[in-house]
């Protein structure tokens, strides 16, 4: 920190040395004017000695920002002409701008991405992507200050050595136009004369070059990735969609709604992960469980508590009945009503046109598509136990059908995982019967949230019987005499034996990559399939949505993604546009469910974004209360001084619900004030979003408005 004020100060003393010697005077057409005669004399006395010294004298301008670089600029031209002239101006001008820009880096930058860092990501991002052509367009059309664009591209994580060369080369075409007009300095009445319209409208074409370039980098890229195959001479499909999950039902439902021929092809059922192994059977399964807690707990209610008698399989059989209900939504006949044909087989890329179809019906069929969409999911992970297929395990995708026979809920159950689904089934199968254990190799569960929400849902957890073991490592499974058994290795290192019935993994998910031709097609497939911002393929004609593409894993963001993938897929020749991960919600639905839009603290602290936090708990909330659910808080974290909000927590009944609120306001900019502005139904839940603003505007209010509202109301009372 020292020595960034020192260098601040070095710099601040020589600017005002500039003006307060009165050398500025010397940097006006006038002056050079003035100053030609003599430069012209010393130029044929001792040109190699004058050249460097305007070179140094060049160099100190621009690195220090000072006015009077285009002057400069015509003075070296008047005494050197236009090579040497060029010469000079070219490698100083670059010098000096590169030298500020390394000065700003290091005073500002630190300080700006801290302080900024959320807001700049985006251009961080543009920068490392796109970078050396901004930097060619500004530099290209000279409307734009020359100081201003060293100071900001100082503040971006562009090389420096991109930076100079990249500037050299924009600063070209201009410095000839300069130089050249310093031969005419004794002529010129202001430089305004050197920029005619004309002239400005040559730099403003020669600044939509770089993206004109960009343009033609991607056609050759793409020619070159496409050259050894053979394009259809016509297509069979405008899209064709792999996979009837989220990403892909929405992904062609957009297809067939803008009258394009689109087929979708789905292997298993229609509706994919979420309606028949996900989120539906899950959140049926945990509405039983919670009626049963409820009952258990009567007591709270003013009714008896009691341990209500059920049987399992009605409890499953309701499950299959929730899908039964839904299905209709996502099936062949509706999709095929809106315009969709459907396809059930399985499809294998051959070319980057051509998609191959092993028919559910037996046989194959090949169709042609101008673009196609991967939409094909994903699937449980299982982790590699010694042990683990002897003594046999469930997926969230296979205890469905594994246990809808049995008449009561396994009576030893373990849970391998700590994350969202690894919870809410451990919670869920505990509230029906079972002991349950649950292992998780990490410190906490629910490791993504803040440490207080992690530390809340495990006290949830074990309040409902849960034996929640973390920073436990699975090490084998073991069966003996029928005795089904999870060795495990603790905190301190030791090992210990939890006996079991059934063993549920719940360790994540990952991507299905394997079988679609991806690999033959050179698509990189290492965790998810590799896109751009564009949901683009290494060919611009494939995309991927959803949870094959990630980041994320939610149904809601498949069916985001979906958008941005067909309309690019559809319209990308004439407009494309980047997805946008700005918002994205997500719930877990323990019990108190846990919720979260944008920044945690965990987060913003490990990205030094600055931050401050309003709370309310929602145990003074008056329908809480009323609810017997009077437990759990909302955390809203927002810029320090200002409203606008940076993310929220909120753990509590109907928790998301009561986020949607917050994401609106995100969305569109809202802050604190405006939801403490809105009207809330009382007595409701979403009065809490109102308390939390009221929180916030407490600890804003300042303190002197008080004293001086006691001395006027005391006034008018007399």
């Amino acid at each position: 920190m020292r020595s960034k004020l020192l260098l601040l100060s070095i710099i601040v003393i020589a600017i005002a040395g500039f003006f307060l010697a009165g050398i500025d005077q010397y940097f006006s057409l006038a002056g050079a004017r003035s100053l030609q005669a003599d430069v012209l004399v010393w130029r044929a006395e001792q040109p190699l000695l004058l050249a460097a010294i305007m070179f140094a004298v060049y160099i100190a301008i621009a690195a220090l920002s000072l006015p009077g670089a285009a002057v400069m600029t015509l003075l070296v031209g008047a005494s050197f002409g236009l090579g040497w002239g060029l010469l000079i101006v070219s490698f100083a001008s670059s010098l000096g701008a590169t030298l500020a820009f390394l000065m700003t880096r290091y005073i500002l930058r630190d300080s700006v991405q801290a302080r900024f860092g959320d807001r700049l990501q985006a251009v961080n991002d543009g920068v490392e992507r796109d970078g050396m052509f901004y930097l060619f367009s500004l530099r290209l059309v000279p409307i734009f200050p020359f100081f201003l664009i060293n100071m900001l591209m100082g503040l971006t994580p562009i090389k420096t050595r991109q930076f100079y060369w990249v500037s050299q080369l924009g600063m070209l075409p201009g410095t000839v136009i300069f130089v050249n007009a310093g031969s005419q300095l004794s002529e010129l009445n202001s430089l305004s004369g050197i920029l005619s319209p004309m002239l400005l409208a040559s730099f403003a074409l020669l600044g939509a070059f770089p993206f004109l370039a960009k343009w033609l980098l991607a056609m050759i890229k793409a020619r070159r990735v496409y050259a050894a195959w053979q394009r259809p001479g016509k297509f069979d499909r405008n899209l064709i969609v792999i996979g009837a999950g989220a990403a892909g039902l929405v992904s062609s439902y957009i297809g067939a709604a803008v009258k394009a021929k689109v087929t979708l092809i789905e292997s298993h059922k229609m509706g994919g992960d979420c309606l028949n192994y996900g989120c539906v059977p899950s959140k049926a399964l945990i509405k039983t469980a919670k009626v049963i807690n409820q009952q258990r707990h009567g007591k709270a209610y003013g009714l008896p508590g009691e341990i209500p008698s059920f049987d399992f399989r009605m409890v499953m059989a309701r499950i299959k009945a929730v899908i039964a209900q839904i299905e209709p939504h996502d099936n062949i006949a509706r999709y095929t009503d809106l315009g969709v044909e459907v396809i059930e087989g399985y499809a294998k890329l051959v070319d980057p046109w051509t998609v191959e179809i092993s028919l559910n019906t037996g046989g194959t069929q090949r169709l042609s598509a101008r673009s196609i969409i991967i939409a094909a999911g994903a699937q449980p992970a299982v982790p590699p136990l010694p042990g683990l297929d002897d003594v046999g395990y469930l997926t969230s995708d296979t205890l469905w059908d594994a246990l809808a026979d049995q008449s009561e809920p396994p009576r030893r159950t373990v849970v391998l995982g700590g994350g969202p689904i690894g919870c809410e089934l451990a919670q869920a199968f505990a509230r029906l019967g079972s002991t349950v254990t649950q292992v998780e190799m990490l410190p906490r569960v629910m490791i993504r949230e803040d440490e207080d929400v992690s530390l809340a849902v495990a006290k949830a957890l074990t309040a409902d019987g849960v034996a929640v073991l973390s920073d436990t490592k699975a090490l084998r499974c073991e069966q003996d005499s029928g005795t089904k058994r999870l060795i495990v290795q603790n905190a301190k290192g030791e090992e210990e034996a939890i006996e079991f019935d059934t063993l549920i993994c719940a360790v994540g998910r990952s991507a299905r990559l394997s079988g679609y031709g991806l690999e033959d097609l050179g698509i990189d497939t290492a965790r998810t399939v590799n896109t751009n911002a564009y949901l683009e393929t290494i060919y611009p004609n494939i995309f991927a949505a959803g949870d094959v593409a990630g980041p994320y894993q939610f149904t809601h963001v498949a069916a985001h993604q979906a958008w941005y993938a067909a309309v690019n897929a559809l319209f990308g020749g004439f407009k494309k546009f980047k997805a946008d991960y700005s918002v994205i919600p997500w719930v877990t639905y323990v019990d108190p469910e846990v919720a979260r839009v944008g920044l945690s603290e965990a987060e913003a602290t490990a990205q030094n974004i600055p931050y401050e936090i309003s709370r309310y708990g929602i145990d003074d909330l008056d329908r809480a209360i009323c609810d017997s659910q009077a437990e759990g808080f909302i955390k809203v974290l927002t810029v320090p001084g200002k409203d606008r909000i940076l993310g929220v927590t909120i753990m509590g009944a109907q928790a998301g619900e009561l986020l949607a609120e917050y994401v609106l306001a995100m969305k569109h900019g809202l802050g604190l004030k405006k939801i403490l502005g809105t009207i809330h139904s009382y007595p409701s839940m979403a009065e809490a979003n109102k308390y939390v603003a009221g929180e916030w505007q407490k600890s804003h209010a300042p303190e002197w408005t008080y004293k001086y509202l006691l001395a006027f109301h005391r006034w008018r009372r007399g």
